[in-house]
């Protein structure tokens, strides 16, 4: 009976080891993080006078592979943050070339712009020369056909550089033809100080009288 009481005693005894054992070492991994018992051991820290362990274990929740993650996302972001960056520079400088092509190609359309206005000047005047010469020879032509008096009156009611050209044109096609010229003839018809300007004028040879 007394081996049974004593046996009993030890099995007691050995529990209630296990016990405080478990609660110690409940205690010691809350303390190191490793669990989350706080709330239930915060009385005995108080006690003791102790602060637990607040930052999470490594076995708790996985925080090292969480890192890593977001150390990945991170990169990822610092990269696209980079990429968008190099695409706004590219389409600033796409846009800066194209706005310079398009001045430069501005520029060429004003100067052909500019070239076809000359060439159509040009061309007016070559035109308004070729046919004041077509209508000179016309009226040169027209005069010698004319009795001479008729034809100084006219000349008289002409320009003075019109008179010129016309006087020189037929002056011209009479050495070409080898005919003789009226000019002379007109000339004497005319009033004195009429065909002495006009013969001045020719004798100066002016390209305009203006």
């Amino acid at each position: 009976m007394a081996s049974r009481s004593g046996g009993l005693g030890k099995s007691i005894v050995l529990f209630i080891l296990i016990i405080i054992l478990t609660l110690l070492g409940l205690l010691w991994f809350d303390f190191l993080g490793v669990i989350h018992a706080k709330k239930y051991f915060s009385p005995l820290y108080n006690l003791l006078g102790l602060s637990p362990q607040t930052s999470t274990s490594a076995t708790a929740d996985f925080p090292i592979v969480a890192d890593l993650d977001e150390d990945r996302l991170a990169v990822r972001l610092e990269a696209l943050d980079a990429r968008t960056e190099e695409l706004n520079q590219r389409e600033a400088d796409i846009k800066r070339l194209e706005d310079e092509n398009q001045q430069i190609a501005q520029e060429l359309e004003d100067r052909r712009i500019s070239q076809d206005e000359r060439e159509k000047t040009f061309n007016n005047t070559l035109k308004q020369h070729d046919d004041r010469d077509k209508n000179i020879a016309q009226i040169s032509a027209n005069l010698n056909g004319m009795q001479p008096k008729t034809a100084v009156d006219i000349l008289i009611a002409m320009d003075d550089q019109d008179v010129i050209d016309v006087l020189r044109k037929t002056e011209a096609d009479a050495q070409e033809n080898g005919t003789s010229s009226m000019v002379a003839y007109w000339l004497s018809l005319m009033p004195a100080e009429r065909a002495a300007l006009i013969q001045a004028k020719m004798a100066n040879k002016p390209l305009s009288l203006d």
